[in-house]
């Protein structure tokens, strides 16, 4: 609803809010059309799940009651068909969120495309008296404007089309003076733009903590104080936000997803890269993760191998080696290690507490040499089952995530060998045969992309783990590189079969949660 409310909007970010005031909730709308007139900007406002605290009001404007500038000629915006056929996947969207008509769908949108240059107008023409703007679609498809001064912003957009559909309200700041006080406050705490911004709808400025502000920031108290006009503070992302995809070689954060770095230290000193390929569940509820048994079993892994993301810094903790040796072999198709997390690791990794969907995933990330990617950016893919071995066919095509890397001069990464000029991310391919046991496809890959997942793309199958392939450095460059991957199902049949089928030890089609799970 917010995007559509306010799409359009001439060079500044609105917040629109639903429900009462106890129930303020800002939604981030970014302007994109220019050329249509100028206008005051504000920064983009944040999520949901603000702390509202007032602040005291400045002095009333001294300006007189009604503002003196001449309006200068009709706003007038495009037929609403014409809008409409423009559109037709809003229209659609109207139509199925809020019931109503593709007539009414059409007049709502030619209302939004009207709102940009109105909102210029008010700017230009009545900034003493202009509050902001939002459009209410849950009350009907409404333009709501804000005014200090209410005669004189009516008298501005009387001769406006649409006017049952156009609101005046009384508020007790004008868009100025909120945009100079999220300046004022942004300054004073040495912060950007970006880190305080305004909520139209709620009429306050927003101070947005966990990012350059912390929301214990000793200055933060005063900042408000000295405002002048009611600010609140919320957190930038609350805490159950789940970024959708990132860079492999570094992506911290939860959940847990195939497809990300993992680095190993060796008994010699030396340390490796692998990558992780799926959430498993062992036992009743217990969070594991796969990846390749040969980043933990053979020569220089005599000891229990222990991994981490980012060893160089900031070395956070992911798995350790199993001590039960069902659940590790490093021999093709059985290429497997199945790993619990390091004590205390899990939290750092789990969906958080209170999120309202915990999908198991495998981190789709963009990378040049994937044509993909010119049409659609990185993003998630839900992991929803697997297909056993003897089900997967030759000519089908599928993708596959890898986080291996040799870093550029100055950079802070482990080298897995990858070579110079390759790029970790997700790259799709063909599959050439079943003849080595495993699945062999036409997908470049590196060392350091071992335990990366393979999967389709279109119904989220996990396939198999990356094991073993072609020779090569550097950059994608042999179109028929062939690499080979150990199934999913012939791992998970043969741990299953080494412990007696005590473990249970199954593909996960939810991520780990944080915190007890209910049963």
């Amino acid at each position: 609803m917010a995007g559509l409310a306010v799409a359009g909007l001439v060079g500044a970010t609105v917040a629109v809010t639903s429900g009462d005031a106890a129930e303020r909730r800002a939604v981030t709308a970014v302007a994109a059309e220019e050329g249509l007139g100028s206008a005051t900007a504000s920064g983009p406002t944040a999520p949901p799940g603000a702390t509202a605290s007032g602040a005291a009001a400045p002095a009333p404007d001294t300006k007189t009651a009604t503002e003196s500038k001449a309006v200068s000629g009709p706003v007038r915006s495009r037929p609403a068909k014409v809008v409409a056929e423009a559109a037709p996947a809003s229209v659609a969207y109207l139509r199925d969120r809020y019931r109503i008509s593709a007539t009414e769908a059409a007049r709502r949108l030619a209302l939004q495309e009207l709102s940009a240059p109105l909102d210029a107008r008010l700017t230009e023409q009545v900034p003493h008296s202009y509050g902001g703007m939002w459009l209410d679609q849950a009350a009907g498809g409404v333009l709501t404007i804000g005014a200090t001064d209410v005669a004189a912003v009516q008298a501005a957009v009387a001769d406006v089309p649409d006017p049952a559909h156009v609101r005046v309200v009384a508020v007790r700041h004008t868009l100025n003076q909120l945009v100079e006080a999220a300046a004022g406050v942004a300054a004073a705490l040495d912060a950007s733009p970006s880190d305080v911004v305004v909520d139209h709808q709620a009429n306050e400025v927003v101070v947005l903590t966990g990012d350059r502000i912390t929301a214990d920031e000793p200055r933060l108290a005063e900042a408000r104080r000295a405002a002048g006009v009611p600010t609140r503070t919320q957190a930038r992302t609350p805490a159950t936000n789940v970024q959708k995809a990132c860079d492999p070689r570094y992506c911290p954060q939860a959940p847990m997803r195939g497809g990300i770095r993992l680095d190993v230290p060796r008994d010699d000193g030396t340390v490796g890269g692998c990558t992780t390929g799926f959430n498993l569940i062992v036992g009743v509820r217990d969070a594991y993760v796969l990846t390749a048994g040969h980043c933990v079993v053979g020569g220089r892994h005599q000891q229990v191998d222990r991994t981490w993301h980012q060893f160089l810094g900031p070395k956070v903790p992911v798995n350790v080696e199993a001590p039960n040796p069902s659940l590790a072999e490093n021999a093709y198709p059985y290429d497997y290690a199945i790993m619990p997390y390091q004590p205390g690791a899990l939290p750092r990794w789990a969906y958080p507490r209170g999120a309202t969907s915990t999908p198991s995933l495998v981190n789709y990330w963009c990378v040049a040499d994937n044509p993909r990617c010119a049409t659609s950016g990185s993003r998630d893919v839900r992991i929803t089952g697997y297909v056993p071995w003897s089900a997967i066919q030759t000519g089908w095509v599928v993708c596959a995530t890898g986080s291996a890397y040799t870093p550029k001069s100055g950079e802070q990464y482990v080298d897995s060998g990858a070579g110079a000029g390759y790029v970790p991310g997700t790259r799709c391919g063909e599959i050439t045969g079943k003849s080595s046991g495993g699945i062999d496809v036409r997908i470049c890959a590196r060392p350091g992309d071992s335990g990366g997942p393979l999967f389709t793309e279109a119904d989220g199958k996990a396939l198999g783990i990356l094991s073993n392939g072609d020779p090569g450095e550097g950059a994608c460059t042999n179109e028929n590189e062939r690499n080979s991957y150990a199934p999913i199902s012939t791992i998970l049949e043969r741990a299953n079969a080494r412990s007696d089928g005590r473990l249970r030890i199954r593909l996960a089609t939810s991520g780990p949660v944080a915190g007890p799970v209910a049963r």
